[in-house]
């Protein structure tokens, strides 16, 4: 099986820029490595290259399943995991923004349940 490879300086500007134009200001992302199944219809686990930011009490991760496809989520803690509705992107600035709006639009609606 071939290799997934990391995120490319494209990319990761991408990432950066998408990031620093929702939050105003410089955001830390970290790269990890991560072992997804990318056949729902095999066990076998691929590792795959992702990058990971916080933003409160929030984590993300953008997930590299092999060249120009990306999967996405946040989440609270393990048992508050959400994604975007999307299996698999095929434009990273998609994947980032529609994330990101995925996540704004929880936060809306939670925030109006506690109210």
């Amino acid at each position: 099986m071939a290799t997934i490879p990391d995120f490319n300086k494209n990319e990761m500007w991408v990432i950066h820029d998408t990031l620093k134009q929702r939050y105003s200001k410089d955001i830390e992302v970290q790269e990890v490595d991560t072992e997804l199944r990318l056949n729902p219809h095999s066990s076998e686990l691929t590792p795959c290259p992702a990058i990971y930011w916080e933003a409160g009490d929030v984590h993300f991760v953008i997930i590299k399943t092999g060249e120009g496809r990306y999967r996405s989520q946040f989440f609270y803690r393990v048992h508050q995991q959400f994604g975007t509705g999307v299996e698999e992107y095929n434009d990273l600035t998609e994947c980032v923004v529609t994330l990101l709006q995925v996540h704004a639009d929880h936060e809306a609606k939670r925030q109006a349940d506690e109210a």
